[in-house]
């Protein structure tokens, strides 16, 4: 990859800053869970996988934090510090992934001193970020069969190498067609209101030379319905027991407008986005974002002053509309309750 989304190096956490982009490549240093909690929260790390391994790596910060004089004590402060970072995004099922897989390294060596127990937990946050990263190329394996020669791919907000620890879920499908020699172009949904497809998701595809045309949202359909568009894959950032996805705000729009055009709609996520304690996707916690984010742009106004704004940040697609989710272990399809159960051994 030409950027890194995110990397522990001198015992700081790196970071893309994605508010920035694409006017500006900045890198951010993080030398403390406070500043991860609001990295998180305020955007500069996005996507489900990408949270999660700053979560992780908050974690590992908050630990190096913690002055204890036994195992207890140092698991209550270490709990506390992920209570910090649970509240930052309810949606992202891989956030709360990701901090009960470092409190379960914490308890199972709590025989150990806590300099090597703080020394496990960054071994663990560094290891998630390189396992995310053969995940994805899995995923986009497993994807890119899927996708024909000559294929016009519709994609909506960045499910990408920024939204994970490189390549990308939904965008690492793209890639691995685009790899295989495939000769496909990407129309990437603008994605309102934090653009993230216009402003990360073209980014990212024109540094890597794949063929992206940008659309607004709402141009989606009549490009489903003059032909223009063969595949449409989006990324996760949770799926429940029946296959109800939660993505961001504006996919489920883009799904029913696939079935109705008899377009195959994908769904790229890697295992850690399943979250098969939900039966349905009406149990899934929807984020509600703050009203600046609707009424501006970039800082600038464009709706009345003191109009009523409503900001769910994402919704959910019914399983009926996913012709498949693709995972890093196969594509799954039809009876998603037996066949998720079945993926992760259940």
């Amino acid at each position: 990859m030409s950027f890194r989304t995110i990397e522990w190096r001198d015992n700081k956490v790196i970071m893309i800053d994605q508010t920035r982009l694409p006017a500006e490549e900045v890198y951010n240093e993080y030398t403390d869970f406070q500043g991860v909690a609001e990295a998180i929260r305020g955007m500069v790390v996005r996507g489900a996988p990408a949270i999660g391994i700053a979560a992780a790596m908050g974690v590992a910060l908050g630990a190096r934090e913690i002055i204890a004089d036994g195992f207890d004590t140092f698991y209550r402060q270490l709990e506390n510090v992920c209570d910090v970072l649970g509240r930052t995004r309810p949606t992202a099922v891989n956030l709360f992934w990701g901090l009960e897989r470092m409190k379960r390294v914490a308890l199972q060596h709590k025989e150990l001193d806590l300099h090597s127990i703080r020394e496990l937990l960054k071994a663990e946050a560094i290891s998630i970020e390189a396992e995310d990263l053969a995940i994805c190329k899995e995923i986009g394996r497993h994807g890119a069969a899927l996708v024909k020669e000559g294929a016009s791919i519709l994609t909506h907000c960045n499910a990408g190498g920024l939204a994970t620890a490189g390549y990308g879920t939904a965008l690492g499908v793209i890639r691995g067609a685009h790899e295989a020699g495939k000769n496909i172009r990407v129309f990437a949904d603008e994605t309102r209101p934090w653009l993230q497809g216009a402003r990360l998701t073209a980014w990212e595809l024109m540094k890597d030379s794949i063929p992206v045309t940008l659309i607004s949202d709402n141009m989606a359909g009549w490009l489903m319905k003059s032909g223009q568009i063969d595949f449409c894959v989006v990324g996760a950032d949770r799926i429940a027991a029946n296959g109800d996805t939660a993505n961001k705000i504006g996919t489920y729009s883009v799904a029913v407008l696939a079935k109705e055009n008899r377009i195959p709609f994908y769904v790229a996520a890697p295992i850690s986005t399943l979250d098969l304690k939900l039966s349905n996707g009406d149990q899934i916690p929807i984020e509600e974002r703050a009203p600046e984010e609707v009424t501006k742009v970039q800082g600038v106004t464009i709706a009345p002053e003191g109009v009523k704004v409503r900001n769910p940040a994402f919704d959910v697609t019914p399983a009926r509309y996913i012709t498949g989710i693709i995972t890093e272990k196969g594509v799954v399809r039809g009876d998603y309750e037996k066949e998720l159960r079945a993926l992760v051994g259940l």
